[in-house]
């Protein structure tokens, strides 16, 4: 697989664990000046101090996604240290599982304004630079939970609907611009102990494995890459096929 990110600037949010943190690595890896950005500062030291033992000096800011002013200062920031921005990757997110009937009025907020409108507010912001540069690239990590769902995480789901939606409405108004805008939707990536798995893990999936961050990375490569152009509003399901098996209980 081609890697076309050679020294394009590259912005990646809750870069400090997980996929956030193996996109980091991997954009790093094949030359893009990236810039990383989470809410946890120790998380985000730990992401820059890998990249740097690799040879590369990141950029990096703490910002609470959650606060827009935060956010407009984050690009703020951007533009006067790097001036314009290639990508960008909207991978920060969280969820609480909880009874809706539980849930609180400010936990439901914390996740929208976090995943749902943090997500808005970086895209537009970087589109702004981008309308300068001529052209861009967005990609919004959303999830298979805007299909499908599990109990007591209405929060999380409604914040990942609400990305896929975003994307195809961002895509269309900014096509003029030649700024594309696509989502991936991963299902079970495992961030942890892959080892750890059970065989039952692996075989509720079609694919007969869970999935792993590279499979993510790759799939941000393709969506990223410039001579892809063709592809805009997509939500890439990145899933092991799980969601087109249908399971029934015995």
């Amino acid at each position: 697989m081609k890697i076309n990110v050679q020294n394009r600037n590259v912005m990646i949010t809750g870069a400090g664990a997980g996929i956030g943190r193996q996109l980091a690595l991997a954009y790093a890896k094949h030359g893009a000046n990236v810039i990383l950005v989470d809410k946890q500062e120790e998380a985000l030291r730990q992401t820059v101090q890998l990249i740097q033992h690799a040879g590369v000096e990141p950029l990096w800011r703490v910002v609470d996604l959650s606060d827009a002013n935060a956010i407009a200062a984050c690009f703020v920031w951007l533009e006067s240290t790097v001036g314009h921005l290639d990508i960008l990757i909207n991978n920060a997110g969280f969820g609480i599982t909880k009874s809706l009937f539980d849930l609180t009025i400010e936990e439901w907020d914390s996740v929208l304004n976090t995943n749902l409108r943090g997500t808005f507010l970086c895209a537009r912001e970087a589109a702004k630079l981008m309308k300068k540069a001529g052209a861009g690239a967005i990609v919004n990590l959303a999830s298979t939970r805007a299909l499908m769902s599990e109990p007591d995480t209405e929060a999380y789901a409604a914040s990942k609907g609400g990305i896929v939606a975003l994307t195809h409405a961002m895509a269309v108004s900014l096509g003029p611009d030649r700024i594309r805008v696509n989502a991936i939707s991963p299902g079970w990536i495992e961030t942890g102990d892959y080892e750890q798995l059970r065989e039952i893990d692996h075989r509720q999936h079609p694919a007969q494995r869970v999935g792993k961050p590279d499979d993510i990375v790759r799939a941000c490569f393709y969506l990223t890459d410039p001579d892809n152009d063709f592809v805009t509003g997509t939500n890439l399901v990145v899933d092991g096929g799980m969601t087109s098996k249908m399971i029934y209980e015995e």
